[in-house]
């Protein structure tokens, strides 16, 4: 296939993997076609010491490993993959990992057949192999030696764009998660995990596909299945007025009774999260009981009031109060500022927020018109783009 510049030309080679077709003629194109390592450019890598170094495809050159994948195998645990770019590298021996500056134990080394692994004494550079069970390599470190700790820059990926909720189909996939989610986050550089605010574990991939791929991999490898779904908007929950609320719990059993009473002061804090501040006088509050208080106010501003969203930019002030000299305690008083807190949002003009996303569109300078029509189309653009990634 050639582009309208004819200077670039691009085989295009058909194949289906799944059913074996064309596989001997791509392999025969790689052959024939592709440079061997000592027909291509040497490689630039750091010396060490600040500056640079070109290293050449040589067996007797100083070692140079450039590590490009890392897989959890089901029968010699964790496979990294790498390619030997100088040097020989030798089972049974010890490499230097110049990306973390530490010594790196080499085991058996194995080429790899599809799913056979055959046993090696050594790569030269040029050739692929794998490694099982390296303590610190990552993907994208530099082995070498310690004497030339030659290292590559890292490797650059793609940011993951599709954001999906996960969560474990049945009660039995819960414990299998954890785990499984930790081992496809080594195997995979362009998959984020997070924890939205909405308190969701959030699943980043490259598209629909790379998700298809990851959940089967999940279920097939570790027996999790894990299922997707919308993700949460993260609205919050605040006050846009005041209110002074009164917070009393009191419970008599047979011995020790329990007894906390608070008077809070709720206001806007725009900006700030949740503050908590007290002005008692008297001693009608002890301070010993002050971060019960801020506990139960905390607590329950985290789990929400209105919606169950997190409840945030407001300042709760204790300022009165009374207390038992028998009965009172810190979890008296951390039940009776959640309780006033629930009671007072309601009288303070309690309001939804929603999350603001602030968006760039960049129009280069040559397809800008002159014509208002031309402005025109170019906002009813942008406000397409910004409804896509609104519903996103």
């Amino acid at each position: 296939m050639c582009s309208s510049d004819l200077s670039i030309l691009a085989p295009v080679l058909v194949t289906s993997a799944v059913k074996g077709i064309g596989l001997r003629g791509l392999l025969d194109a790689i052959v024939r076609y592709l440079p061997s390592p000592n027909e291509v450019r040497p490689v630039v890598a750091g010396d060490g010491k600040g500056g640079t170094a070109q290293v050449m495809p040589d067996p007797s050159g100083p070692l140079l490993v450039r590590v490009f994948k890392t897989a959890a195998d089901p029968f010699v645990g964790r496979l990294t993959y790498l390619r030997v770019l100088s040097g020989t590298l030798r089972s049974q021996g010890h490499a230097w990992n110049a990306s973390r500056g530490e010594d790196e134990r080499i085991g058996q080394l194995l080429l790899l057949h599809g799913k056979e692994q055959e046993p090696i004494a050594e790569l030269e550079a040029g050739e692929i192999g794998a490694v099982a069970k390296l303590t610190v390599t990552e993907t994208g470190d530099t082995l070498a030696s310690k004497e030339k700790p030659f290292v590559m820059a890292p490797l650059s990926f793609p940011e993951p764009m599709l954001v999906q909720g996960i969560e474990p189909q049945t009660k039995q996939d819960l414990d299998k998660m954890g785990p499984a989610l930790q081992r496809m986050l080594e195997e995979e550089p362009t998959v984020r995990l997070e924890r939205s605010e909405a308190g969701e574990q959030i699943l980043r991939t490259m598209g629909e596909a790379h998700t298809a791929v990851i959940l089967e991999r999940l279920k097939r490898k570790f027996g999790a299945a894990i299922v997707t779904h919308t993700p949460k908007v993260p609205y919050k929950e605040t006050i846009r007025g005041k209110a002074q609320v009164h917070g009393r719990y009191k419970k008599q059993t047979g011995g020790h009774g329990m007894f906390g009473d608070v008077w809070l002061e709720l206001e806007p804090n725009p900006g700030a999260g949740v503050e908590f501040g007290e002005r008692v006088v008297g001693g009608s509050v002890p301070r010993n009981f002050f971060p019960g208080v801020e506990k139960g106010i905390r607590e329950t501003a985290a789990e929400g009031v209105l919606a169950g969203y997190p409840l945030s930019d407001f300042k709760a002030t204790l300022y009165d109060g009374s207390f038992h000299p028998v009965d009172s305690n810190e979890l008296s008083f951390k039940i009776a500022a959640s309780m006033a807190l629930k009671d007072g949002v309601p009288q303070a003009k309690p309001a939804l927020l929603e999350p603001i996303m602030n968006v760039t569109i960049r129009v280069p300078e040559a397809s800008l018109g002159r014509s208002e029509e031309h402005t025109s189309e170019l906002q009813s653009l942008a406000y397409l783009v910004c409804r896509l990634l609104l519903e996103k």
